[in-house]
């Protein structure tokens, strides 16, 4: 940047490969939060919501009042940070979420003490159901890069430019991958779950997470413009391995 110029320099993501970043860390911890939360709070509760119009009543997957920030926030580490560096933050998300339904694991297991009482109800809370695990690591893999990709490819496409095209349009592809993971593979066939709601969570879980990256757009924008200012750069991925199997940036 020139002196005076508070204008984001736009460059390769390659030729910034080694450069120190003073907001990455924190994005990468909220992103992890939230997707430890995710998996905590929401992950198999089914509520519902009631829909004018002769609808009535539709189920959801309680996971959507908070699951979605994470493709906020991923859209916001490929937007200004890169492809490479995304893929990092992805494979730390998945880390921990292995991390954590192990120790779920091993805190359940334990034995309980005699004066305590409270078993039953950890394990229904903290339980793990190893379909459901393996459900949400796979989908949340193949969703976050789906949608890293996807909007990297499109910040080419558009040239920079239409910011609210390639956030939207990346959480599509990657809401709907995630959706069509996770859903079939984790209570399809299971007790208390048909065909019809599986189904039906599904396309319900898929419109909510997309309406909710068009609702947070204007705060998408805030943040996305603050950090490139605040960092310097606008890195475009032109010439970036998009293979997911690696960490380096």
């Amino acid at each position: 940047m020139s002196e005076g110029d508070n204008r984001p320099a736009r460059v390769a993501a390659n030729t910034i490969a080694g450069g120190h970043f003073r907001y990455y860390d924190f994005v990468m911890a909220a992103f992890v939060a939230i997707i430890l939360l995710s998996n905590v709070l929401g992950a198999g509760k089914v509520s519902q919501i009631w829909l004018p119009f002769y609808i009535g009543y539709w189920p959801f997957g309680a996971g959507i009042l908070f699951f979605p920030v994470s493709y906020v926030i991923g859209d916001v580490l490929t937007e200004v940070y890169g492809y490479a560096r995304a893929r990092r933050v992805i494979w730390a998300g998945t880390g921990a979420v292995l991390f954590m339904a192990f120790m779920a694991w091993v805190v359940v297991a334990l034995p309980p003490a005699p004066s305590w009482g409270n078993q039953a109800a950890y394990d229904t809370i903290f339980g793990q159901v190893p379909r459901i695990v393996l459900a949400s690591v796979c989908a949340f893999w193949a969703g976050e890069f789906v949608n890293s990709y996807v909007l990297a490819r499109m910040k080419i496409w558009t040239g920079g430019k239409m910011l609210w095209s390639r956030t939207i349009g990346s959480t599509i592809a990657g809401e709907g991958v995630d959706s069509l993971i996770f859903y079939p593979l984790a209570f399809l066939g299971a007790v208390g779950w048909t065909t019809e709601l599986v189904i039906q969570v599904l396309f319900t879980q898929w419109a909510l997470k997309v309406a909710w990256e068009v609702i947070l757009t204007p705060v998408t924008y805030l943040v996305v413009g603050f950090l490139k200012r605040r960092e310097g750069v606008d890195v475009f991925d032109t010439d970036t391995d998009f293979t997911p199997f690696a960490t380096r940036v």
